[in-house]
């Protein structure tokens, strides 16, 4: 068995290549040139979600035919991310499917065309081409605000400061509108993009005529949805057994984890609201691969489905109990018949507001989370990492249904996986596990300063909360049942104890 490095030069040798890794077939230079003459495709955000799914994408339309470019991706955040994973091996990612029955399918992505940071001039260069269609974005949803912003275009140092610096001089250059496209994980998502743009554009005060540019750009509305854990060590491992040798993991100093391959699970969904105005590549024709375009409110549908009812909350159930129980990933959390209780029945008290939007039935949907994705032990996915930023997701994950339910007249003070959960979120803020012993919870950048200084005898300034909560929870009759629950919880052993009497089966 011949050692294989992610390499042009080893592309170049296919005989070399274990059996079962999938190449590809596409003139990878001729690729390049015509991405360079005429780009249509811009993404900014380097991360494994893009390498994986929406660079794939890209691959299967290059290797039918139907397309002769590339994708252009720029790194707005983290400057490591581009000489760690991409430079070393030539633009190439290695993407590792993790199936549940076992199996990994292993294929060479090579649709980046060019990827670059910390570079405005390059990235304006690129942004004012006429032929440019789309600029998608995966920068996780605190990468859209817009604050504190330069005073001139020249100065642009966030992601959405210097994607409005490219559209300035793409309005100068006279280039027709495009679409910018959010493709992070958060409702309502092109929304956020245009005002980020229109923000930064009236701030700069230019002219009147650039603000009206900024705004006929079209800013579509997605949901995403694919699990892309960090790149694990049993992965690298089952790598280096075939003789693969780019298996080198790296954290970079602001502590993003990245390799020459990415490991994900093979179920995948991106819905796009179809408004392209100077074209879009033609998605739809990756057949097979969950992509799915139409209007604004079928993404509304879709996007509600899931983060507010079908996986999203789920997650973070999983996610808080598994730290706090100490399981070490969430297919260990589904070995747990109690969680899967109690994460169907959260769905149970989520499914009666939501829409079906027709492209996808929730209840397959729900199905294949819950019985297929969550459980496959071959996705090393923790509990930690679904915990990050998870102030910042309760709201929404669980604040929205409450408010739902209220607007069409649902019961809520008698729901219990909703109130159960947010008491053992509280428990989990306490910074230590259910056997009494420390522990450290998952970076929460936002944390609101009362949940960081809580006070367990008093939880009434943050129940009531809307920030934190998306409602007041004493309004709507759940802040004393949470209370309740939470003082059940803060003895060694309650969570467990709990838990059995919530849901032992």
């Amino acid at each position: 068995m011949k050692a294989t490095a992610l390499t042009r030069e080893a592309l170049a040798r296919p005989q070399d290549w274990p059996k079962g890794y999938k190449l590809p077939s596409f003139d990878i230079l001729a690729m390049e040139k015509a991405t360079a003459q005429a780009p249509t495709w811009l993404h900014i955000g380097a991360g494994n979600i893009f390498r994986i799914f929406i660079a794939g994408l890209q691959q299967d339309l290059l290797e039918a035919g139907y397309i002769d470019k590339g994708i252009v991706v720029y790194e707005s955040y983290d400057e490591d991310i581009i000489p760690a994973s991409f430079t070393p091996y030539d633009n190439l990612t290695l993407a590792v499917t993790l199936n549940a029955d076992g199996s990994v399918d292993k294929e060479v992505i090579a649709s980046v065309a060019d990827a670059f940071g910390a570079d405005l001039p390059k990235l304006t260069d690129v942004i004012v081409k006429p032929s440019l269609q789309l600029i998608s974005f995966t920068i996780t949803e605190k990468g859209y605000a817009a604050n504190n912003i330069c005073t001139t275009p020249t100065q642009a140092k966030t992601a959405m400061e210097q994607v409005t610096a490219g559209l300035y001089a793409r309005f100068q250059a006279g280039s027709p509108p495009m679409a910018l496209v959010a493709m992070d994980n958060f409702a309502e998502n092109g929304t956020k993009v245009a005002e980020a743009v229109e923000t930064i554009a009236r701030a700069w005060q230019i002219s009147d005529d650039f603000i009206k540019y900024a705004q006929s750009q079209s800013y579509p509305w997605t949901m995403i949805d694919k699990i892309t854990p960090q790149p694990s060590k049993s992965v690298a491992e089952i790598l280096e057994k075939d003789g693969f040798t780019s298996t080198q993991i790296t954290q970079t100093p602001k502590n993003t984890t990245v390799a020459s391959f990415v490991n994900a699970e093979k179920p995948q969904y991106l819905v796009i609201e179809d408004n392209f105005p100077n074209g879009r590549p033609p998605l739809e024709k990756s057949l097979g691969k969950g992509v799915y375009f139409t209007d604004r409110e079928t993404v509304r549908k879709a996007d509600q489905m899931k983060v507010c009812a079908c996986l999203n909350p789920l997650h973070t159930v999983l996610g808080v109990c598994g730290v706090l129980l100490g399981y070490p990933t969430i297919s260990a959390c589904m070995q747990d018949k109690r969680l899967v209780a109690f994460i169907n029945h959260a769905a149970e008290e989520a499914m009666p507001t939501v829409a079906n939007p027709g492209i996808i039935n929730p209840q397959e949907f729900l199905r294949e989370v819950v019985t297929q994705r969550f459980p496959n032990p071959f996705i090393p996915d923790t509990p930690e990492r679904i915990n990050q930023d998870a102030s910042q997701k309760i709201p929404v994950r669980f604040g929205e249904t409450l408010k739902a339910r209220a607007a069409v007249g649902l019961d809520i003070q008698n729901l219990e996986a909703i109130p159960r959960f947010i008491a053992l979120w509280l428990r989990y803020r306490l910074a230590m596990n259910d056997t009494g012993n420390p522990m450290e919870p998952s970076p929460d950048p936002k944390l609101p300063e009362s949940v960081k200084s809580m006070n367990a005898h008093d939880l009434h300034p943050i129940l009531s909360d809307k920030n934190i909560f998306g409602v007041d929870l004493y309004d709507v009759g759940l802040g004393d049942k949470v209370t309740a629950i939470f003082a059940e919880l803060i003895k060694p052993g309650a969570v467990n104890q709990l838990l059995t009497q919530w849901y032992g089966v």
